[in-house]
């Protein structure tokens, strides 16, 4: 690889006066405010201050809400990846899509995918990546026929021990399909049948266990095996042969990669492609030594099935996190909950590029909008943390959530003392670009006949922040 050099300093064009449009969530007519600018070009570096001060880009437009007067706050969310763990219906939607793949099963039921951020032309914050690309042509590999034997053999044992028990549990066929699909240990859901009508119950079975009871059995049953199982050195030291302990099950729960990488069987149906490459943006790629292979930068991610292409979104990876920007996606697929998977396969992606650049450690998935339910979904990727509007300090999601209730716009930090830290102190180091030439706003308002302009050059050094307005170049004319 050639050597790297530093990138040009940023050229940004701020818009003095506050736009106000069609919210995409309330529907309000003139209800959502922003601040915005056009980025003509941004070092990753800026970007990435940028977005920690609350602002977000849709193409080169980059935009900061107005928090205390817009409609629908919307507040910058980061998800912590190290610490991630899926939760029972994300495990559910990486099954849905392996078993799709495996064998071509579309899950029966609600196609009901996390709702999509709105586009430029609705609120300017079309903002969460609908797919990704782990690896250049990574082929994404499935449900084992191992596997899939293994569960099948645990059905049928635990259908036959319970006709065993006389019970009249019966294991329903529905049941078991949304069981395996919930990314919860692969136990038999059981359905009570009564008598049918004007039958009355055959007394001569034993009567039906409740379901308090059976809870106990199988907890009592599940510690005897982890006792068993803690105690398999003082079976051996005793001498005792390894194989009268009773085989216990691991607690060990998948982690987010085993589940998306499970391996596929050779007659899969269905085959799954990745492929990124860099795109059109404001950000100027990078590829210093100690960064991620692929380099810093906005990159296009195009989603395939069997050759075919069925979705493209965007995202921008910068020195701390990887951030989603947009999508596009075929409403075809729509049943194979793409937000969602997508979202978990940028989280494992995150990690990825962790292990060689250790300070790119977060996701970050735009706006968190509580004041919309429907774009509450975002809060569901734990543990997150919310911006504050005013201070710009991340505070956990669990400690915001209490306030959101109550009010629309929230100061999270708790320090009714605390300022924001980053804000502009020096005007006068703050640059621009006049006239083919850069130089600090000391010397060019010598040089300016208009002395209002100040008000607004002042706005934007206290929205973009010290360090910003001292690399950033605020083009004027």
């Amino acid at each position: 690889m050639a050597s790297w050099s530093a990138p040009s300093p940023s050229l940004v064009e701020y818009f003095e006066d506050q736009t106000s449009f069609q919210c995409g969530y309330c529907k309000n007519n003139f209800g959502s405010r922003s601040h915005g600018m056009w980025a003509h070009s941004m070092t990753v570096q800026d970007y990435q201050d940028l977005i920690d001060r609350g602002w977000r880009r849709s193409g080169k437009y980059v935009y900061k809400p107005v928090m205390n007067q817009t409609c629908c706050p919307q507040y910058t969310i980061r998800c912590h990846p190290l610490q991630f763990q899926p939760s029972k219906s994300h495990k559910k939607v990486l099954k849905k899509m392996l078993k799709f793949l495996a064998k071509g099963e579309i899950s029966k039921g609600s196609c009901e995918d996390e709702p999509m951020d709105s586009t430029m032309e609705d609120a300017v914050d079309g903002d969460f990546a609908l797919i990704n690309k782990l690896d250049i042509k990574c082929d994404l590999k499935t449900l084992s026929s191992d596997l899939k034997g293994s569960i099948e053999v645990e059905e049928k044992e635990k259908e036959k021990s319970l006709k065993k028990e006389g019970s009249k549990e019966l294991i329903h066929p529905q049941a078991i399909e949304e069981k395996l699909g919930s990314g919860e240990p692969s136990h038999s859901i059981k359905v009570h049948i009564g008598p049918k009508p004007g039958k009355g119950a055959d007394l001569s079975k034993p009567p039906c266990r409740k379901a308090k009871e059976m809870r106990k059995e199988r907890k009592r049953l599940k510690l005897m095996q982890q006792n068993s199982a803690g105690s398999f050195e003082g079976f051996q030291a005793r001498g005792q042969p390894v194989s009268v302990l009773p085989k216990a099950k691991s607690n060990q729960p998948k982690s987010l990669e085993d589940l998306i990488f499970e391996s596929l069987p050779e007659n899969a149906l269905h085959k799954l492609e990745f492929t990124r490459f860099l795109c059109s943006s404001p950000l100027e790629a990078e590829h210093p030594a100690n960064g991620p292979e692929c380099g810093y930068g906005s990159f296009h991610q195009q989603y395939w099935l069997d050759g075919k292409i069925i979705a493209v979104g965007v995202i921008d990876i910068l020195p701390y996190c990887v951030s989603s920007v947009y999508l596009y996606y075929d409403p075809d697929y729509s049943f194979l909950s793409l937000g969602v998977y997508s979202a978990l396969r940028e989280i494992a992606f995150t990690r990825q590029l962790h292990e060689k650049t250790s300070q790119l450690s977060y996701y970050y998935m735009g706006f968190y909008i509580h004041s919309c339910p429907k774009m509450r979904y975002k809060g569901q990727y734990r543990p997150s943390d919310l911006l504050c509007p005013e201070t710009y300090v991340w505070v956990p999601i669990e400690q915001c959530l209490p306030s959101l209730d109550n009010s629309k716009y929230c100061r999270f930090n708790q320090d009714p003392q605390a300022e924001d830290e980053g804000r502009s102190k020096e005007l006068d180091r703050l640059r621009v670009f006049h006239r083919r030439s850069a130089m600090p706003y000391g010397v060019y308002k010598n040089h300016q006949e208009d002395p209002s302009e100040e008000a607004a050059v002042l706005e934007y050094a206290n929205l973009v922040g010290q360090k910003c307005s001292e690399r950033m170049l605020l083009f004027r004319h």
